[in-house]
Order: C-alpha cells, then structure tokens, then sequence
C-alpha cells in the first residue's frame, strides 16, 4: 500500500536546502535531488516542490523532521489511501505546525469532536466562536503562506516515486 503526497518548501535558506533533501531521502528511503529556485516573497530564500508516492504516514514523517528547523517554511499534503485519510501539514517559524484533515477535493474536515471543543472553548474564554473555527481550518497558515504561494507560480516539480 503506498500513498501520494506533495512536499512544498515555500521559502528555506540555500544553506539548509541540502540538509532538507537529506531528511527527506531518508524518510522516503531513496535519493533525492529537489529542484530550488529563488523565492520572490524573501529575497535570498529558496523553494522548491517535490511529488511523493511512499508508504501511508509519509507526510506526518516529514513534518516532523522538518518542524523543528525554524527558518523553513513549508506544507506538506498526503492524499487519501485505503484505510487512511487525507492529511495538510504547514509550518511557519511564526506560527509553529498546523494539521487538517483534508477531503478529496482539498477541503479541510473538522472533526465532530474538535467542533464541540471549540463551542465549548469560545464559551469558556468569552470568545467568539467564528475565531475558534478559523484556528480549526487554519487561517492564519494559509494568510501568512499566501504570498509564499502566489510567487512560485509556474516553478517546477520534480516527482519521486519510492516503492517497497
């Protein structure tokens, strides 16, 4: 069984742009070789974005091996796979990470659970309930990753296939 997914570095320093294809190597288990081009949104930054096939939980891998390095932006998706859903990882130095899970169509769905937590979370801090959801669907990641999106119009994508 195998999943599919897209990496997207929207804006690394050139330093880290090799270490980040190191990480992402070893989780896909083959050589990586991402295509970087400059990122108009921060001048001296890099970009790049990078198709996957591997093994279900794949995106989650990268996240967490990239998180931690707090000069990168970037998301990672993982479409759905037999016994699995869909998932959208971002990540922002201001921001930290952000998950959703997402439909075939790329709609965030949010959970009954989470919905009745954040009822109960807008009545317990006086807040309106219009600002929880939009933490559930990740607003703020998507407002400050815009930019970052709009200047890579047109960029290439390097697909990578992994099998095993």
């Amino acid at each position: 069984m195998s999943a599919h997914g897209v990496l997207y570095v929207h804006s690394a320093p050139p330093a880290l742009c090799p270490h980040i294809e190191w990480a992402v190597a070893g989780i896909v288990g083959m050589p990586v070789s991402m295509p970087w081009v400059s990122q108009p949104a921060a001048p001296g930054a890099l970009r790049t974005e990078l198709t996957w096939q591997a093994r279900p939980g794949t995106a989650g891998a990268i996240t967490s091996a990239l998180a931690g390095w707090n000069r990168l932006r970037f998301e990672v998706t993982e479409d759905s796979s037999p016994g699995c859903d869909g998932v959208r990882y971002c990540y922002t130095p201001e921001l930290g990470t952000f998950t959703g899970v997402i439909s075939a169509n790329g709609d965030i769905l949010v959970p009954e659970s989470r919905l009745r937590a954040a009822m109960m979370m807008s009545s317990a801090r006086g807040s309106g309930l219009e600002g929880e959801i939009s933490r559930l669907l990740g607003t703020a990641w998507d407002n400050e990753l815009e930019p970052f999106r709009r200047a890579a119009d047109g960029a290439p994508v390097r697909w990578l296939n992994a099998t095993g």
